[in-house]
């Protein structure tokens, strides 16, 4: 067996009191090709972790077996520092109560230190190219000086994860179907990973602001080309994913462990893992540019009701839910109505169905980008 189990440090935020990142490591480190999966870096979202806990189970029979053909690095829960969290009972963990922000942005961007490092010695050898910016972009993550324990954080999961051909970062909405965030120099190669997993939504970007976990990962490898100019090319040599399996409410055992056979399926079609993973199920939905999905936000504060269930295949002008007040004097003018503004697929609602004006109360995947979307496309 070649597993290993080790607990990374995080700095003490605070006197008498300390945290730590526990890793599961199979196969030989530096084997290709290297998978990362990691969960519940936001900490409230676990279905990823179940998912995680079960593909532990299922590695572990495959490690002893001598199945495991890559190196593969899984973390169960990513976010130590956000499981530690609660407020009155209420679990926070998607946000640090210190006020760092959310835990999935503001990774290191290393292509701009790379860049100038590596100016003059690409060669175009495919292979040969790949380690020299996977090389360079450990280098540039070293020498990161976080000063706070998330910042840290932010370090280590990098740090585990930045020179894998595959990083799958394991997540879920609010209510939705499952659904899969991906850079789009990625896709079509990807669409495996997105069948595997009967994905009714692919939202693609090359840049959807703040540089969240995934794009860490896989951006490097365009944004680089890039900055060095002069006709210079890489391959997009890690396909990294969010996965966002279903809502937060969708945690028990069967649905966890079709989630882990469905990553067990993607590693061994990938080469990470022997075995044969049978033929890959039909696609459910097309790709879809994350610019084009709409946010619908509430107007007022209210009570929400739907009148589309999730997966419904909306025209512009659909009725997709009421902002109800129980307050008005008038019950017969309580009703605030919201309605699509773009075609396209309703694949996240609200959990909690009490809404203050701006709160998101439902997305929308749409085919075309919205007009004014700005830079950033994801919710903070």
């Amino acid at each position: 067996m070649s597993k290993s189990v080790t607990r990374i440090p995080l700095p003490s935020p605070a006197l008498g009191t300390s945290r730590a990142v526990t890793v599961h490591r199979y196969g030989q480190p530096g084997a290709r090709p290297k998978a990362y999966i990691q969960a519940g870096l936001h900490a409230d979202e676990l279905p990823g972790m179940l998912a995680a806990h079960h593909l532990l189970r299922r590695l572990d029979a495959l490690d002893a077996a001598g199945a495991i053909q890559g190196e593969i690095v899984v973390v169960p829960a990513a976010n130590p520092i956000g499981l530690s969290q609660s407020v009155l009972e209420y679990h926070v963990g998607r946000f640090a109560l210190d006020g760092r922000g959310n835990f999935n942005r503001h990774y290191p961007d290393l292509a701009p230190i790379v860049a100038p490092r590596i100016a003059g010695q690409l060669t175009g050898d495919a292979e040969r190219d790949v380690r020299l910016v996977r090389a360079a972009l450990l280098a540039a993550l070293a020498e990161q000086q976080p000063a706070d324990e998330t910042g840290a954080l932010r370090k280590t999961l990098l740090g585990l994860s930045i020179d894998a051909d595959f990083v799958l970062d394991l997540h879920c909405d609010n209510r939705a179907p499952v659904h899969v965030y991906l850079g789009t120099p990625l896709w079509p190669d990807a669409e495996d990973l997105a069948r595997e997993f009967e994905a009714e939504v692919v939202l693609l970007a090359e840049e959807s602001g703040d540089n969240p976990f995934d794009e860490a990962n896989s951006s490097p490898w365009w944004v680089l080309p890039r900055l060095l100019g002069d006709g210079q090319t890489l391959p997009p040599a890690c396909l990294a994913a969010t996965i966002e399996l279903r809502g937060q409410a969708d945690v028990d055992d069967e649905t966890a462990g079709a989630d882990a056979d469905a990553l067990i399926r993607f590693l061994q079609r990938r080469g990470v893992v022997a075995g044969a993973p049978g033929p890959l199920p039909a696609a459910r939905c097309e790709a879809t540019p994350l610019a084009g999905n709409e946010m619908l936000r509430a107007p007022v504060a209210g009570i929400v009701t739907y009148s589309q269930p999730l997966g419904a295949r909306l025209r512009r002008g659909d009725h997709v839910a009421d902002i109800v007040d129980p307050t008005a004097a008038d019950p017969a003018q309580a009703r605030t109505p919201l309605h699509a503004g773009v075609d396209g697929v309703l694949w996240s609602q609200g959990l909690h169905r009490l809404v203050r004006p701006g709160d998101i109360v439902a997305k929308i995947a749409g085919a075309e980008p919205i007009e004014g979307r700005g830079a950033i496309l994801l919710t903070t």
